[in-house]
């Protein structure tokens, strides 16, 4: 390790590709992971101009405060919902993540459970392996063609889904913030009449207080019994536990999931759901978005110690 490097403060995991790439130019700690969190902080804080982490990693405005020449928080993600964004913005200090490289994968996942839970694809895949194909046929399933998907965050991601939508023959509606004035789709400044209006819930909105829990058990009774939710945005945007209720009992028809409230422990209650297909949060984790993501990254943090200006500020 070069102790003359600069110094740099890693708040959580750091995917290990981008961690050798700091190295050669950096001297990281681990604060998530140091025997004492503490002792670390107060050994290394007067140094520590820039914070780093993915954005699953929580940096809230105790630990920003500890760090008095703190400059810049650099993640390795997109989302930024884990970080006191306010206690940044009240010392100006910046915060860049790698958005937008990844929006082509997220969008392609978000169809790939669409269709996989729609048309019934992994149901199918059990079925031939239990070796059941000379026995009665599957029930069938249904089309996606001519149908309406209702998108929950019309950005970079829901743009991506919405052209894909298209592509497969169906109708596009959204919700967003305020209504986009580059697209003619049917906008809907209430989610509930969005839900009810629509055969698919597609949810890519960013995670927060704002969004915490905006799909509610009214929600989803109004999407229905023959109704499919798609969430590729953050497991906080639904109820959870309304969720299950719902798919138990009938209420709503099926969901296509991607991420969870607590992302290392999925409600049990959906595994047995033949309606149901599950992913482990995966619409960034190609090969390719993940190097595009690394490489912004570490660009980010380079461009700060170059006296650059950042390459994407939040």
């Amino acid at each position: 390790m070069n102790t003359t490097a600069p110094e740099l403060l890693a708040a959580g995991f750091v995917p290990e590709d981008a961690r050798q790439l700091l190295l050669k130019d950096f001297v990281i700690h681990d604060y998530a992971q140091a025997a004492d969190p503490a002792a670390l902080l107060t050994s290394v804080a007067a140094h520590i101009t820039c914070m780093i982490g993915t954005s699953h990693a929580a940096m809230p405005a105790a630990l920003i405060n500890a760090l008095p020449r703190l400059q810049q928080v650099s993640i390795y993600g997109a989302g930024h919902e884990k970080i006191d964004v306010d206690a940044l913005r009240a010392r100006h200090i910046v915060l860049t993540n790698t958005p937008y490289v990844m929006c082509e994968d997220v969008a392609d996942l978000a169809m790939t459970l669409l269709l996989a839970t729609v048309r019934r694809v992994v149901a199918a895949d059990r079925f031939v392996r239990a070796g059941l194909c000379a026995g009665p046929n599957m029930a069938f399933a249904r089309s996606v063609r001519g149908k309406t998907v209702g998108i929950v965050g019309l950005g970079r991601i829901g743009l991506g889904i919405a052209q894909r939508a298209q592509a497969f023959g169906m109708h596009i509606a959204y919700h967003n913030r305020a209504p986009r004035r580059d697209v003619d789709y049917r906008y809907y400044d209430s989610l509930l009449e969005l839900a009810a209006a629509v055969d698919v819930l597609m949810l890519a909105a960013p995670g927060g207080e704002a969004t915490r829990q905006m799909v509610t058990a009214e929600v989803l009774t109004a999407l229905g019994p023959q109704g499919t939710l798609i969430n590729i945005g953050r497991g906080s945007l639904v109820d959870e536990t309304a969720l299950v209720s719902a798919l138990v009992e009938g209420r709503l028809g099926a969901a296509g999931l991607d991420v969870f409230n607590d992302l290392a422990n999925p409600p049990a209650a959906l595994f047995a759901l033949e309606n149901v297909v599950l992913s482990q949060h995966r619409g960034s984790a190609t090969v390719e978005s993940r190097a595009a993501m690394r490489d912004l990254f570490v660009a980010n943090v380079q461009a700060f110690f170059a006296g650059k200006a950042p390459l994407t500020p939040v």
